[in-house]
This record gives C-alpha cells, sequence and structure tokens, in this order.
C-alpha cells in the first residue's frame, strides 16, 4: 500500500480494506482508489468521511458481494464517525466514460440498516447509476490515489465537463431549503460549484469557501467564513436563517447566470 499519511490512524483501516478487496474479488480486482477530501488536503476525522472506488473486470458474484459487505460493515466500525463511502465498479464503464455511471455495488452509513435488515436483498438491489460518480471520478483523476492495482490514468478516461457539472449540481439542487438543515455543506458547496463555473477549477469544499472569499462580494464573507470555521472543527454555523436563505439566493443566482 502506497502510504497516506494524511489519514494517519486510519492508514491500517485502508490497508486491511485493500486486503479484503484482494481476498474477495482475487483476480477480478483492477483496482483500489482513494478520492475525496483525504487526497484534497481537508481531510477531517470529525467532519470527513472515506471515500473509496474498488473497480473490478466483470460483475462480482452476489456471493462475493455478501462476503464483501460483511467485512466492509466490520471496518466501518472503526472508520471516522462519517463512515466509509465505497462504490464498486466495472472496469468497461470507466474508459471510455459513461453518464449517469453504473456501479455494481454501493455502501455507505446511510444503507447500513437496510443490510442488516436484509442482506440478500441488499446485494441484489443496491446496484444501477449513480450521478455522483462523475464527481468523484473527476477528482479522482485530478488528484487521487492508486491504492492498489492499476494506475489511474490507465483505468479512467477524462469526464465530460457537462456530467461534471450535472453531477455537483445535484449537490445544490435544493440549496434554498437544505442550506438550514445542513448550512455548512450546502455553503460550501455552492462555493465550489460557482467556482468550477467561473474559472474551472476543481475545487474541494475548502478550497470552495476560500475561492468564494477572494472573488464574492464582502456581504457574504461572515457566512463563508463561518462554514469554513465549523468545517475545520468550530461551532456550528452561527449566521442567521435569514443570512443563511439569503446566501443560498444569491448563490443559485450567481450559477444561473454562469451556466448560460
Amino acid at each position: 500500500m502506497k502510504p497516506i499519511e494524511i489519514l494517519g490512524e486510519y492508514n491500517l483501516l485502508l490497508s486491511e480494506f485493500i486486503g479484503a478487496c484482494k481476498s474477495i474479488f482475487t483476480t477480478n480486482l483492477v483496482g483500489v482508489y482513494l478520492h475525496g477530501s483525504a487526497v484534497m488536503g481537508c481531510f477531517r476525522p470529525e467532519k470527513s468521511d472515506i471515500d473509496l472506488l474498488v473497480v473490478v473486470k466483470k460483475a462480482p458474484a452476489d456471493s462475493e458481494k455478501r462476503a464483501f459487505m460483511d467485512r466492509v460493515v466490520e471496518l466501518n466500525r472503526n472508520a471516522p464517525p462519517k463512515g466509509l463511502e465505497i462504490s464498486v465498479m466495472q472496469e468497461r464503464v470507466c474508459n471510455p466514460f459513461l453518464y449517469p455511471t453504473p456501479f455494481e455495488l454501493h455502501f455507505s452509513p446511510a444503507h447500513l440498516a437496510w443490510y442488516e435488515r436484509d442482506p440478500d436483498s441488499y446485494v441484489k438491489g443496491m446496484q444501477g447509476e449513480d450521478p455522483d460518480l462523475a464527481a468523484h471520478i473527476t477528482i479522482l483523476r485530478h488528484r487521487g490515489i492508486a491504492l492498489w492495482g492499476k494506475e489511474i490514468g490507465e483505468v479512467f478516461g477524462p469526464v465530460p465537463h457537462e456530467a461534471y457539472l450535472d453531477s455537483i449540481m445535484e449537490d445544490v439542487s435544493e440549496a434554498q431549503e437544505g442550506i438550514l438543515k445542513d448550512s455548512m455543506y450546502i455553503t460550501l458547496n455552492l462555493c465550489r460549484v460557482l467556482g468550477y463555473l467561473c474559472d474551472w477549477k476543481i475545487l474541494s469544499k475548502k478550497e470552495g469557501g476560500e475561492w468564494a472569499l477572494a472573488n464574492l462580494p464582502e456581504v457574504w464573507h461572515p457566512v463563508i467564513r463561518d462554514a469554513l470555521a465549523e468545517y475545520a472543527g468550530g461551532p456550528a454555523m452561527t449566521a442567521s436563517e435569514e443570512e443563511r436563505v439569503a446566501f443560498a439566493e444569491y448563490m443559485l443566482n450567481e450559477i444561473e447566470k454562469e451556466k448560460l
């Protein structure tokens, strides 16, 4: 395994995850890849999950999916509070890149109850297409790490601009309502979407906030700093509901202007 210093105590977890992939998928395994905050310099154990892609040559059997999920659930107990987020996909959909992107299996803590309740239903039903994979693979191609297997450029083809934009727009499609439920996440996602549209930069949440401080009117800086402080491990955002909703409205308007 390549050293991932930024994950510190979670390096052993990554090593165990790679071992599970190798033992379960054996010769079908193409590679294991790390993306997300862990490779973008903004991993925070209390706020971040660990984002992984597993690529296989052909669709795994249900028995392999079941064995994989059992091991993932076990490993997830030692993950950060937000847990592991994992997608398993076939090599054929990675290059040329298909969008929306098919996946063979997915895990996040949001789906843990389903697996624990009915694992057979889960391994048969947790597959389909995921628009989020366009954003994940874009970040992987720009900054990701091949933990095991083929190099990233050998496996993943370019993601078209339209697919990446559609993928990140999903994160802010209901920002006016969502900003009151998950203020920090929506605030920083709005910033990185506008940063991409204005400057074609692939940004993390932290970088999106920093871009916004450098490029948006000062009237919005308190909300942005508030979100960045929470993301860095500080208290929850203190901006009023009116300020947060107004920020979301402003940003959505600016995003629509840039899309034209």
